[in-house]
């Protein structure tokens, strides 16, 4: 059985998360492996991001455009498989909302970078809501994000 060193993969998510809250180029691209995809739910243009570029500067754009920034709630590695799952907030400081959900990693084995992320939203996209969120959950209460880092 493989040696999986949690931790490492663990720090290359908050990398991940950091260059995304930078709009960091390189520092995006370095966490991906060329040919990385990331999954999203339905209802979004133009995906799946296919290769690291193009995920790097998707993310830039959303940066730039609708003022994004990113939390980390919670982090699980697996302890014997190159997967981790975490919990996270998208706060969009220009529309003034927000969504919560939940990212499924694959990291490729030689490299130790990210080949895959697939997405799922807690909740729908509701556009008449300023953050999506799960219904009735005491996120306060719990210890998540109420508002974007500044």
């Amino acid at each position: 059985m493989a040696v999986i060193d949690q931790a490492k993969y663990a720090a290359l998510i908050r990398r991940y998360f950091d260059a995304c809250n930078e709009a960091n180029y390189d520092k995006l691209i370095s966490c991906f492996t060329p040919d990385a995809v990331h999954y999203f739910p339905a209802g979004l243009p133009d995906v799946p991001w296919r290769t690291a570029d193009t995920i790097a500067r998707k993310w830039i754009c959303c940066v730039e455009h609708l003022g994004s920034r990113w939390t980390i709630e919670k982090i699980l590695v697996s302890h014997d498989s190159h997967e981790a799952v975490i919990e996270w907030t998208h706060w969009k400081g220009r529309l003034g909302t927000a969504l919560r959900g939940d990212e499924w990693y694959v990291f490729d084995e030689e490299t130790g970078r990210i080949r895959e992320i697939r997405a799922y939203y807690a909740a729908p996209a509701d556009k008449e809501v300023a953050i999506n969120e799960l219904v009735d959950f005491d996120y306060a209460q719990r210890g998540y994000h109420l508002k974007a880092a500044s």
